[in-house]
């Protein structure tokens, strides 16, 4: 079966800088996957675009060398499946809460007798190669976001579960959760703390640890503090701040008084 770069960088102890599309736009998913991140994460909870996009956005990512990821809408076996099957080679669950819904969540990634996940891997062997069943249950990653007050309390309990490879925190909505506002530029304290503490108490349980990001510079702070996976924004943030800032150095060339050049 085909390597998972994520799996590999994070077990060698390196970290893992992922690109977020919430585009509908294959195009932007090809070039980001050419781009040198080493995954590439399909946002099909908050992106524009429904489950038969998703699909063709993984082929995308898959012309390059990047990872294919996905974050699922939400918590569900069929549709995480569906996910698995197009060749997604890591799922990111929004909203795990509890212990029991990693649970549900690891098994619904994972083949039996081990999980709950439903033979049928269709693209998953194009992609993965032919022995894709075998080692897809060692191969596939799970990821679980923390992104309320409720998953911070049970935080000790969800890492705990097995077959779990990681925890990604959603730091606006985890903002939410804690009162205050999601503005990640600059961090409230309430989240920076929270960051702090999934950290420690994901890596003490053995669990890979991982987030969103405002920006580059926040991602490189929490790669600085032992993060293994950061997300320095999505393809829209991308291609706004790009936009400005090459408008403001052009429209800054021209002084106010300066004569129209002619051809």
């Amino acid at each position: 079966m085909r390597g998972n770069r994520v799996k590999e960088l994070i077990d060698g102890g390196g970290f893992v800088v992922n690109a977020w599309v919430s585009c509908d736009s294959p195009y932007v998913a090809e070039v980001l996957s050419h781009a040198g991140y080493d995954a590439v994460t399909i946002d099909h909870q908050h992106g524009m675009f429904g489950l038969d996009r998703v699909i063709t956005l993984l082929q995308a990512v898959s012309s390059g060398p990047a990872m294919p990821m996905v974050r699922c809408s939400h918590l569900d076996l069929a549709e995480i499946g569906k996910l698995l099957d197009g060749g997604a080679y890591g799922v990111i669950c929004p909203s795990v809460d509890t212990a029991e819904q990693c649970t549900e969540l690891v098994a619904a990634c994972r083949y039996p007798p081990v999980g709950r996940r439903s033979f049928g891997p269709s693209r998953g062997l194009l992609y993965g190669g032919p022995d894709y069943v075998e080692h897809a249950n060692d191969t596939v990653q799970v990821w679980a976001m923390i992104e309320s007050r409720e998953a911070l309390e049970n935080l000790e309990e969800i890492v705990a579960v097995p077959g779990l490879d990681g925890v990604y925190v959603g730091p606006n909505d985890l903002a939410l959760s804690l009162g205050v506002a999601p503005a990640t530029s600059p961090i409230a304290a309430e989240v920076r703390e929270a960051l702090s503490r999934v950290l420690e108490i994901g890596h003490a349980a053995g669990v890979a640890v991982g987030a969103y990001c405002a920006d580059a510079q926040m991602a490189a702070e929490l790669v600085g503090e032992g993060y293994d996976l950061v997300t320095p924004g999505n393809d829209v943030v991308l291609l706004r701040e790009g936009a400005a800032q090459r408008l403001a150095i052009t429209r800054g060339k021209r002084s106010s008084g300066a004569a129209h050049a002619g051809y």
